[in-house]
């Protein structure tokens, strides 16, 4: 039998941009100017999103693979699609792909729900009469039969993820790609795309690679793993052994309780965050302290922390302005924050810092930017009521300028 997908020393090049975010017109000509009187190409700066993959995935594997962000999980799923070629190496195809990268992604926002079904499957090469056959059961899967005649424009996310996954699963291509948009939906849906995918794999043969930063949904639908470091494949095999291997080389890193930029351009908002808090038990509190650049001092921010354990769940987020703390006209660029409570189970956990002068419009973030580990104490079960380690909880926070 031959692979659903064989990949061979499979790579992808990037240029490493540094984004400006303006540009007078005067430069513009000034830096033609100087090009065209000293030619030759200006040398870019390069960096490997993928490297030296090698690969057989058999019809009817169902495959996780898992890595830290920017690790090139991503790219490898956008190769396989054919949305981005490889610099180097090929990847061998057979079958039809359907694949879920990105809310929206293969939709147009001014057709209605309706009329997006229809385009996705004549994308898959589908006739009329098959997109027919399984209209309905698409719509009912969804769950957004009151809106299908609505344009998509004025879809949530979640609804558009909903029908996006809906006619992924029920057009039956081969083999079916899902990154991680699936963290856009509620639990509830999350369970039933995983039944679903567990279906149509097991009855129709379907070829299915998931990339999650959620173990235990991984764990759950696929039987073989994938790890991939830094733009290569780390690990390759059983998915149970492979989550473990990932989850030790995660914990194994040395806590990181301050985060500081050593390059600080226009763009960054975060000079660095540093954790007080060197020992932290279960119901402790974390102390923060967060120095922001002087350019934003005094205007306005929406300032986002977000909580992670050490499978990349989100545990918790605050923001500033939901505790009634503004920084609008603050004389200082140095505000600390304190997490009240941390009632979590024992184990590592990350911290990421967004800002933006909105919701909709970020400036700067710092992902997973502090690392600490929450020890254990004897009392724990006194203290708070076991749950999963993937819970969500509500944080109090307390913010102050210094």
């Amino acid at each position: 039998m031959q692979p659903a997908i064989e990949i061979r020393n499979l790579g992808k090049q990037y240029p490493l941009v540094t984004s400006q975010p303006y540009i007078a017109l005067r430069d513009v000509i000034s830096n033609s100017a100087k090009n065209f009187l000293k030619p030759g190409k200006k040398a870019k700066e390069k960096f490997w999103a993928l490297q030296d993959i090698n690969l057989d995935i058999m019809p009817g594997e169902r495959v996780g693979i898992i890595g830290r962000n920017g690790a090139g999980k991503s790219t490898l799923l956008k190769i396989i699609s054919r949305i981005t070629p490889p610099t180097t190496g090929h990847a061998t195809i057979r079958g039809r792909v359907g694949s879920l990268l990105e809310v929206g992604t293969g939709f147009h926002p001014e057709l209605t729900g309706r009329e997006n079904i229809f385009l996705n499957g004549s994308i898959l090469g589908l006739k009329k009469i098959e997109i027919e056959k399984q209209l309905d059961a698409i719509i009912d899967f969804s769950g957004v039969e009151k809106f299908i005649d609505t344009p998509l424009k004025h879809f949530s996310s979640g609804m558009q993820l909903r029908l996006a996954f809906a006619v992924a699963a029920h057009l039956e291509p081969e083999i079916l790609l899902i990154d991680e948009v699936l963290a856009v939906g509620d639990a509830e849906f999350q369970k039933k795309c995983i039944g679903k995918m567990e279906e149509v794999s097991k009855l129709n043969g379907r070829t299915i690679l998931f990339v999650s930063h959620q173990l235990d949904s991984l764990a759950k639908l696929c039987t073989k793993g994938i790890w991939i470091e830094n733009g290569q494949l780390n690990h390759n095999g059983d998915i149970q052994n492979t989550i473990e291997l990932y989850t030790k080389a995660i914990n194994d890193i040395s806590p990181n309780t301050i985060f500081e930029r050593k390059e600080i351009n226009d763009n960054h908002l975060f000079k660095y965050a540093l954790l007080l808090t060197p020992v932290i038990q279960i119901g402790d509190d974390i102390k923060l302290k967060v120095h922001l650049s002087d350019k934003y001092k005094g205007r306005r921010l929406v300032i986002n922390i977000n909580l992670y354990n050490s499978h990349g769940d989100l545990i918790s987020h605050i923001i500033n302005e939901d505790d009634d703390f503004s920084t609008e006209n603050l004389s200082t660029n140095i505000i600390s924050v304190n997490l009240k409570n941390v009632a979590v189970p024992p184990g590592k956990y990350f911290l990421s810092f967004w800002a933006g002068f909105d919701m909709l419009h970020g400036i700067d973030e710092m992902n997973k930017a502090i690392s600490f580990t929450i020890s254990d104490q004897q009392h724990f079960t006194k203290r708070i009521a076991p749950f999963p380690t993937n819970s969500k909880i509500i944080l109090k926070s307390e913010w102050l300028a210094d």
